[in-house]
């Protein structure tokens, strides 16, 4: 198909395997008689596979622009998306790195606090694992005593006495970040971009003051103009300040 040039068949293939792997994991978690929010859980890496492949592809109007599989593809593609959005200036971007960045914090911290209140049900010359089953129904760890002391050591409303509103937290955090991110990627495809606050202070002379904005600016112009090199002419404010002279 004429749609699928050019990486086309390479991203549908992709997109489809991760498809397939949704299918077969939800299908596993029933068997498994795991609840339905894991099924719910797992369709953050579905919205955000489909965003790259499918959706930024289509808005875009090419499946060229589609993300490639492999690191160097990956890659190039984020560079890129910077360069022609300004993706690190979009709210729904940020909400993304605060989920996946936070939910790996709070599972550290909630990992630190289950290893440090496990209740012990050997003796000192068992191993302590020789006490547990696994898939009991009884707890592994004092969850009073765990979040006793994080209330104390942050404020009490940071803590939780409800071990499923607390698994529920943990899952839903980096989640609902993820799929934010997706709708970004979505939203960009049609080119509502990040905030652009490029040269927005000047002096009582006019002049601009250069911002942290600016700078990101100068980056993006410079990537993007590396990128495709046959369409753009280097822009003028990357260009020497001083002509060079050709003259002999």
């Amino acid at each position: 198909m004429e749609t699928l040039s050019n990486f086309g068949a390479y991203i549908s293939d992709g997109f489809a395997r991760t498809y397939y792997w949704f299918d077969g994991t939800n299908e596993r978690a029933q068997k498994a008689c795991v609840s339905s929010s894991g099924f719910h859980h797992l369709k953050a890496p579905v919205a955000a596979a489909t965003a790259v492949f499918l959706i930024y592809p289509i808005g875009q109007g090419s499946f060229s622009d589609g993300m490639p599989l492999g690191i160097s593809g990956t890659f190039n593609f984020m560079i890129v998306f910077q360069a022609e959005h300004n993706i690190l200036m979009h709210p729904f971007h940020m909400l993304g790195v605060a989920g996946v960045f936070g939910g790996s914090l709070f599972s550290a911290m909630h990992g630190s606090l289950v290893t440090s209140s496990l209740i012990r049900e050997t003796t000192e010359n068992e191993s302590a694992n020789a006490g547990y089953r696994f898939g009991q129904e009884e707890e592994t760890y004092n969850i009073v005593a765990a979040h006793g002391y994080f209330g104390r050591l942050i404020f009490q409303y940071a803590s939780f006495n409800n071990s499923r509103s607390l698994h529920f937290f943990l899952a839903a955090w980096p989640v609902v970040g993820i799929w934010f991110t997706a709708l970004g990627i979505s939203t960009m495809a049609f080119n509502l971009n990040g905030f652009n606050f490029n040269q927005s202070v000047v002096d009582s002379q006019g002049r601009v003051i250069n911002t942290w904005a600016d700078i990101i600016n100068r980056a993006n112009l410079g990537m993007e103009v590396m990128h495709e090199r046959n369409a753009h002419n280097f822009p003028l404010d990357l260009a020497a300040v001083e002509d060079l002279s050709t003259n002999g």
